[in-house]
């Protein structure tokens, strides 16, 4: 073995043993030390190249992102969007007094969402950024809890137990959103009659403590739309019969950047009355860089005033609604830079390519024997399929997973919910970046390992004691 190669394969032991890093000898100068200590601070300094190296070197064992076909995080953005973020990575966006120019970008962000999610008064909601979707919906669900608190204690009722009410395919950060702020989730189970969330059987689940419904466009597992329109119809109906006044926070992480864009027919924003805040990712499929978040409200009487904060800090008094307080606002200029060069068409345009490529791999795969398409695609370009009954005894959909990740392809298989108990389904996310080429080689890869497997004579070797989850 070569020095060379001796020194990677020390390198590479030494990520996963916490020893020292070596420096590659064309960075080591007079007096230098030849290694650090992986996970303490070093003793002394070291050149900026060197420093630069080390971390260079450990994360090139990073993916590909373009072939990560399991999230739904931007990975791609122009040259003059990268120009624009460099300029703008000092800024904070909570030093409105230092940077009141970006502060006004976002209020313009906030009232083009507005618009573009059909509030009936753009110019009068309210709204604020955030450093993603998580985040955006825990101030959607606050705001939902505290109206209620403040119903609640003006009839003279307890406020000991709210609930929240929500299907069992929700984002994990709904589950995050129950737990920190001691909110009993209700979770309605999805099946493979009801996929998703649609008002069936939802009188059981509310009742006088209910602060909410959230409804999802875009569900995590397969990326199906919950039908807002028809919940709200139930409610309406629930109302009738109970008297309970229920609102609906819309979850758009995903389907808030898609559905006005390319199925604007579709009501599911504002114009349903009982919608009063929608959250979103910036960093989806709005196709900005990690890492921001938007929510934005109906009205602003539909945002409790004691959520908000008036601080006085670097000069200046201002307005604050966020769980952080100090972040960047680089993002915000880039989602402004989309707005402006993108426009409704670009971004129609953009969001139909992507519908057009699920569509085509859902088709394609629908067509391979093992497997059962789950959904196709048409909500937003994401879907999922299983194994038919009966279709391998030597190997499930993991074992796919394992062999297209051999080939540089994320493409997870993760168990569906409670209710749907030993189903396992495998996802595409398709995001701009995965163009008709890169399609095609990934369902020549698809059929080259289903062949692979199918010709197995034995199980595939596996650890069954790993347990198979998924929370993206």
């Amino acid at each position: 073995m070569s020095d060379s190669s001796g020194r990677l394969s020390k390198f590479m032991a030494q990520q996963n043993d916490g020893g020292d890093l070596d420096i590659n000898p064309i960075f080591t100068r007079p007096g230098e030390a030849t290694s650090y200590p992986a996970d303490r601070f070093p003793s002394s300094e070291s050149l900026p190249s060197t420093a630069y190296q080390v971390v260079h070197d450990q994360s090139m064992l990073d993916g590909n992102a373009r072939l990560n076909l399991a999230t739904f995080v931007g990975t791609w953005m122009d040259d003059e969007a990268v120009k624009l973020y460099t300029e703008a990575l000092d800024k904070n966006m909570i030093d409105k007094d230092e940077y009141p120019a970006t502060a006004a970008i976002e209020a313009r962000c906030v009232t083009m969402m507005a618009d573009l999610w059909n509030a009936p008064d753009p110019d009068t909601t309210i709204g604020t950024s955030t450093i993603g979707s998580s985040e955006a919906a825990m101030l959607g669900g606050l705001a939902m809890k505290r109206r209620w608190q403040h119903a609640r204690k003006a009839a003279g009722k307890s406020t000991d137990k709210p609930n929240l009410v929500l299907s069992t395919g929700v984002q994990v950060c709904w589950e995050k959103f129950c737990n920190y702020w001691d909110v009993e989730p209700r979770f309605v189970p999805i099946s493979y009659d009801h996929k998703v969330l649609d008002g069936y059987e939802l009188e059981k689940y509310v009742d006088e403590n209910t602060i909410g419904v959230v409804a999802i466009m875009g569900v995590t597992y397969t990326g199906m739309y919950e039908p807002v329109k028809q919940i709200a119809a139930k409610l309406d109906e629930i109302e009738k019969e109970t008297g309970l006044d229920i609102s609906i926070h819309v979850d758009g992480a995903s389907g808030g950047f898609i559905a006005p864009f390319c199925q604007p027919d579709l009501e599911w924003d504002f114009r349903v009355e009982r919608v009063v805040s929608i959250n979103t990712s910036g960093h989806k499929y709005g196709l900005v860089y990690p890492g921001l978040g938007w929510v934005v409200w109906r009205s602003k009487d539909v945002m409790p005033d004691d959520l908000i904060f008036y601080v006085s800090y670097l000069g200046g008094d201002m307005p604050t609604l966020a769980l952080n307080f100090s972040r960047p606002g680089a993002q915000v200029l880039l989602q402004y830079y989309l707005f402006l060069r993108l426009g409704f068409d670009g971004y129609q345009r953009v969001q139909q390519n992507c519908l057009d490529v699920a569509g085509y791999l859902a088709k394609e795969i629908a067509k391979l024997a093992p497997f059962e398409l789950w959904n196709d695609g048409s909500d937003i370009p994401v879907f999922a399929w299983y194994l038919k009954e009966g279709a391998s005894k030597n190997w499930t959909l993991y074992d796919l997973a394992d062999r297209l990740r051999l080939k540089g392809w994320l493409v997870p298989a993760y168990p569906m919910p409670d209710n749907l108990d030993g189903l396992t389904v495998q996802r595409i996310v398709v995001r701009n970046g995965l163009s008709h080429d890169l399609a095609d080689q990934l369902v020549a890869e698809i059929k080259t390992q289903v062949a692979f497997l199918d010709s197995l004579d034995g199980p595939m070797p596996r650890e069954d004691s790993v347990t198979k989850q998924f929370t993206h």
